[in-house]
């Protein structure tokens, strides 16, 4: 919210500098985006007076006009605006001048006419398109008769004010106003803010006779209204405006933009409607109806949830309570009877409101962070009386109220030695006691307890901790001592369980993988797929947007993601791996989901990328993953055997290509390749994944780390090709080599499979070489030689190989 440093000072007495206040209120209140002047950039900008004009001698839709801007002699400047008039006073920019967007303006020719400068609209000299009045949205702007020639044309603008942005943070609702930021200085300036207090000059016609409201309390706990008849709509006085497009808002008319000035200046939304579009006399604070439609103010139609908010008459809704008026009782320039809310909603209803329809306006942030439930009437009072003034309307008697309560100070007691124990000050009585004051608290001291009385205009204070806060900032925390922390101090480690997760991010990087962060919530769909067990979802109650709506219960779906994201921008060679969190519930009632971290990984395209090999040649495929699979096990020294177990119990893997992964019986993931239409669905190449439940990892006994001298005695390989069903399996024909292999057997690896012509039908090819060493002594051929009979023997007796 953008504060006018010049309309705090019509409350207080600043002495700071603008830049200087910005800083203050950083430091103790909230935090300051930025303090800013509009003039900021733009020279030689003047006021200027039409003295004549004459058409464009080439153009049927140019004037030369002689512009008076204070020289001895006329300016002349060509100008092509549709209300360019004579003897009107408009906003000049000058040869060498800078406009908006840092545009330098030079003498130049218009059609061979000389132009001695530019005759300017407000959005070329810097303001938003959104805040320029409709009335000047398409043409110059015309400045007051008293404006004078040949002056720099922004204090008639309020283009010489400052404007500090304040980020208020949702605690602080009190400080998205003016009264609310002007009574915070008042506290850390230790002022009073001379704030001024309407006296409504009303008719006798008592409004109750115009309007009766009917109002759920559960909805609206405060709801009120006024009528003000005979307005007159016409452009709100320039005072008025400036102070509206300074805070960011485009100026109406005069009855709108008292509301919205209403806004800046007490926090407190109100909403006008033409009395006259209304039917009947009653108007209603209730729930949308089934089927029930309406058009906001922004001429977008919505359709209404039945647990919507609306402002309602007899036959139809008018409004969208607490967010946005409806087309339908707008003010126009035929109103004439204005009926003013000025209510408080449930904040909850207006924010889920706010979120169904896609709709976040000034006034539903309002009442998300709350207002100032003490100061409804005022308000209304305010917008009344300003409308009696600017609109000449006849005020009705009285507010008309539908729902109210007694809004009283919230009692909050707190002692001087708690204070001094939690900030480490040593303050007195008496000091407390004032800073309490100066925030507008009522206090009463009883030894050392101060009993605090805090007004309805601190809503955020509820709890001795609160008042804490309050304290330590209207004291300063500059002067708050820093001390070291006491205690004993301990070496920094990571736990066991860190250094495992931390080690396998370090084994898959060196096994080329990149990592990848993703989001915890995603889609219901996306959340449901690759599920390694049964789980309930977890729905976010409020998602931000419909694509992080339910947390993740797998990995792999924001990996795939990724590659999406990748594969978009023509990155086809994509390994990627990722450590976290998925979340599981055993029942759709349980109210918080067990947390389970698990490791990922997924690869598209090339895993090392060969310019001299073909890319399709050269993709990743099953045993490339399962090959980094396994030297993570492997690095992670696991006790027991890793087996892969073909399956087609996961719908979004390949049902040919995707094997459980068990560790002696244990289930601890998955891998395999992307079924072709998921991959199709997210939009990637051929992917291969897997997911390995990390915390089972965790959990499994490991082994020591075993180091053993290479052997000086040299090796001795055998190689066998055997003739098998296909149905038998690598792991098979292993673990029969393994069993019969010899205390001397080092290792055995697959280097060839063939199926394919002269083979007989059903058949495979499978080759291995077994590798034999003695640690101890050099290995003779007799030796060698007796251990590959006893392999030889088992592979045909026990698979019904034979041997090639």
């Amino acid at each position: 919210m953008k504060i006018s440093y010049s309309w705090l000072q019509e409350y207080l007495d600043l002495k700071a500098s603008p830049k200087d206040l910005g800083e203050k209120i950083e430091r103790s209140s909230v935090e300051v985006d930025s303090v800013t002047q509009p003039s900021d950039g733009l020279k030689k900008i003047v006021v200027g007076k039409i003295v004549s004009m004459e058409p464009h001698p080439d153009s049927d839709h140019l004037q030369v006009c002689q512009v008076d801007v204070g020289d001895e002699e006329l300016s002349q400047i060509v100008c092509g605006a549709p209300n360019v008039a004579a003897d009107k006073k408009v906003i000049v920019a000058l040869p060498g001048s800078r406009i908006g967007g840092n545009v330098k303006i030079k003498r130049s020719k218009m059609r061979g006419v000389v132009s001695n400068g530019m005759i300017c609209a407000l959005d070329e000299i810097g303001f938003s398109k959104d805040v320029v009045p409709k009335e000047w949205a398409d043409g110059i702007y015309f400045l007051q008769e008293d404006a004078k020639v040949g002056e720099p044309v922004f204090p008639y603008l309020g283009m010489d004010d400052y404007l500090i942005d304040v980020d208020v943070t949702p605690n602080r609702g009190d400080m998205l106003s003016v009264y609310g930021v002007a009574r915070d200085l008042g506290a850390i300036y230790d002022q009073t803010p001379q704030l001024n207090h309407p006296q409504v000059e009303e008719v006798s016609t008592p409004a109750a006779d115009k309007v009766s409201l009917d109002v759920d309390k559960d909805l609206a706990p405060i709801y009120t209204m006024r009528v003000v008849e005979n307005v007159k709509i016409q452009p709100s006085p320039r005072w008025l405006q400036i102070k509206l497009w300074n805070a960011g808002m485009r100026p109406i008319n005069n009855v709108v933009d008292v509301t919205n000035y209403i806004l800046l200046k007490y926090g407190q939304p109100l909403h006008a409607f033409d009395y006259g579009k209304v039917s009947g006399s009653t108007i209603k604070a209730r729930y949308a109806q089934k089927g029930e439609k309406l058009t906001t103010l922004d001429e977008e139609e919505h359709e209404l949830n039945e647990k919507d908010i609306v402002i309602a008459d007899d036959q139809k809704p008018i409004a969208l309570a607490g967010v946005m008026g409806g087309l339908n009782s707008e003010i126009d320039d035929h109103t004439t009877t204005v009926a003013i809310e000025s209510a408080v909603f449930t904040p909850t209803l207006i924010r889920k409101t706010a979120q169904r329809q896609n709709l976040h306006t000034d006034a539903s942030q309002h009442f998300e962070r709350g207002v100032d439930r003490g100061g409804v009437e005022e308000a209304v009072d305010a917008a009344a009386e300003m409308m009696h003034e600017l609109a000449d309307g006849d005020v009705l008697k009285g507010i008309v109220t539908g729902s109210s309560y007694d809004v009283k100070d919230v009692i909050v007691k707190v002692t001087l030695s708690r204070v001094n124990h939690v900030l480490g000050t040593d303050l007195n009585l008496d000091q407390v006691a004032d800073i309490f004051k100066r925030l507008g608290f009522g206090v009463q001291v009883d030894g050392e307890t101060y009993t605090v009385s805090v007004p309805s205009t601190r809503w955020d204070i509820h709890i001795p901790a609160d008042l804490l806060e309050e304290v330590a900032r209207i004291y300063g925390y500059d002067k708050i001592p820093s001390t070291l922390p006491s205690g004993p101090t301990t070496v920094g480690a990571l736990t066991e369980k860190q250094k495992l997760m931390r080690d396998s991010r370090h084994v898959l990087e060196a096994l080329g993988l990149n990592q990848a962060i993703s989001y915890a919530l995603t889609t219901e769909t996306k959340a449901g797929q690759f599920m390694m067990r049964e789980s309930s979802e977890t729905q976010l109650s409020w998602p931000m947007t419909a694509d992080h709506t339910t947390l993740r219960m797998n990995l792999i779906s924001g990996l795939l993601d990724d590659i999406a994201y990748n594969n978009a921008r023509r990155v086809k060679d994509v390994a990627l791996y990722e450590q976290g969190r998925v979340f599981y519930k055993d029942a759709a009632n349980q109210v918080r989901p067990s947390e389970h971290e698990h490791i990922a990984g997924a690869v598209s395209g090339q895993l090392i990328v060969d310019p001299l090999k073909n890319a399709k040649n050269n993709a990743v495929d099953f045993y490339q993953l399962k090959g980094i699979v396994e030297k993570y096990m492997d690095n992670l020294a696991i006790k027991g055997d890793v087996e892969f177990v073909a399956t087609d119990r996961y719908p979004e893997m390949h049902p040919g290509r995707t094997a459980d992964i068990t560790i002696h019986g244990h289930y601890i993931g998955f891998i395999g390749q992307v079924h072709p239409t998921v991959a199709e669905a997210y939009k990637i190449n051929q992917t291969y994944v897997f997911e390995l439940d990390l915390d089972a990892l965790i959990d499994m006994p490991k082994d020591m780390d075993q180091f053993e001298p290479i052997s000086k005695y040299p090796s001795i390989t055998r190689d066998v090709a055997l003739l098998v069903d296909k149905s038998v399996t690598n792991a098979q024909v292993l673990a029969q080599i393994q069993k019969r292999g010899g205390a001397y057997l080092k290792s055995v690896a697959l280097f060839d499979i063939y199926d394919g012509k002269n083979l007989p039908s059903g058949k495979q090819s499978l080759a291995y070489t077994l590798t034999y060493q003695n640690p101890n002594a050099t290995l003779t051929d007799d030796e060698v030689n007796h251990a590959f009979e006893k392999v030889q023997k088992t592979l045909t007796s026990e698979l019904g190989a034979e041997i090639r």
